[in-house]
């Protein structure tokens, strides 16, 4: 047998020599299935996010956008037609829209959207998982939110409340947003303050029309909205229909409050002996707040003013030992309280002593 008939009957053996295997079936090209399909409603606005496919189901990468089918479902038979949209292949997709008359009305049930990527055949490899939510008459909206800043916290007001008594599943959903939150810092670590949250929420239960934010941070700006949800059972589980998001109100949590005024100042003289001058020591009761960095020190002696004699500093414990005294003085003293921010509280009730004669 001549070389190239031997080297054609090994080339056959080992790969076919060029003879096509069997036909692999043609791609239909329908991109994957979305599976992280949210829905949220606000009054009567829904908005569904979710992230789109970025291959197909045989594992090709999408490169053109794809249009995406949006649909819901009360119970009937199909789902609902309410609009189609084209996104990019891996976007973070979001789709917003009124809800129609027929979901926007009557008691609260449950309702589910849907989303479908389609091809260019409009075909799909089916419906995306269930965003439910409760369709029916939304609750009120807020009305009149206004928010001012307390020594406790922020401090929200709103008109409209619901009538004392009323259904326990009635509440105020209040949402907090961050304006202006710090940058990083290099030094921060494991051990470090843990960080702010950007946004945050605080349900209130039974309206009442007024709620406090004790979860702030002074020197920060805030911004508030509020909704009225309401709760209900479905499906087995509670699920929240939202009223419409109130006009947004901002706040900068400036701290311009004073601590405590110090409580149960004593003085006590001694009188001179043996070389040891005279002197009043001064005790009080210590302030409980985390933010007090230190004491201030008064005197004065009949009418006069008051003077600080406790220097340009503070002082950082309940007591202080006052030195310049003369024997047969009497010395009347008042403390105050000073915190981080240099807020400085009212003057304490008046102590007075007399330094025994000698």
């Amino acid at each position: 047998m001549q070389s190239g008939a031997l080297a054609c009957v090994l080339a056959i053996a080992m790969a076919g020599c060029g003879t096509p295997g069997a036909p692999l079936p043609p791609s239909l090209n329908l991109p994957n299935r979305v599976t992280d399909l949210a829905a949220d409603r606000a009054g009567n606005q829904v908005t569904l996010t979710w992230t789109m496919p970025r291959r197909t189901t045989d594992k090709i990468s999408l490169k053109d956008p794809v249009m995406v089918r949006v649909c819901w479902n009360d119970g009937t038979p199909h789902c609902v037609p309410a609009g189609e949209k084209g996104f990019a292949p891996g976007a973070a997709a979001t789709h917003s829209e009124t809800l129609p008359a027929r979901l926007a009305a009557g008691a609260p049930r449950p309702v589910r959207f849907y989303v479908e990527a389609l091809n260019r055949n409009e075909r799909s490899a089916g419906l995306s998982n269930a965003a439910p939510i409760l369709a029916g008459e939304a609750p009120a909206p807020v009305e009149g939110l206004t928010a001012e800043v307390g020594k406790s916290g922020v401090v929200l007001h709103w008109t409209g409340a619901y009538a004392k008594g009323a259904d326990a599943n009635d509440a105020v959903r209040l949402h907090r947003r961050l304006l202006n939150p710090p940058a990083a810092r290099k030094d921060e670590g494991l051990l470090g303050a843990p960080r702010e949250a950007l946004t945050q929420d605080l349900l209130v239960e039974h309206d009442s029309g007024v709620a406090l934010d004790k979860d702030i941070r002074f020197g920060q700006t805030y911004e508030y909205r509020a909704q009225r949800v309401v709760r209900v059972e479905a499906d087995g589980q509670m699920r929240e229909l939202a009223g419409a998001l109130s006009s947004p109100v901002t706040v900068e949590a400036q701290d311009v409050f004073p601590p405590a005024i110090p409580a149960g100042l004593a003085a006590v003289a001694t009188a001179e002996a043996e070389g040891v001058p005279a002197s009043i020591d001064l005790s009080w009761q210590p302030d409980t707040e985390t933010d007090v960095a230190g004491y201030r020190v008064y005197r004065r002696e009949g009418t006069g003013g008051w003077q600080r004699i406790s220097g340009n500093g503070l002082v950082v414990g309940p007591a202080f030992h006052d030195p310049d005294v003369q024997a047969g003085h009497t010395y009347i003293y008042a403390v105050s309280a000073v915190d981080l921010r240099g807020n400085e509280s009212g003057r304490s009730e008046e102590a007075a002593e007399k330094v025994p004669a000698q």
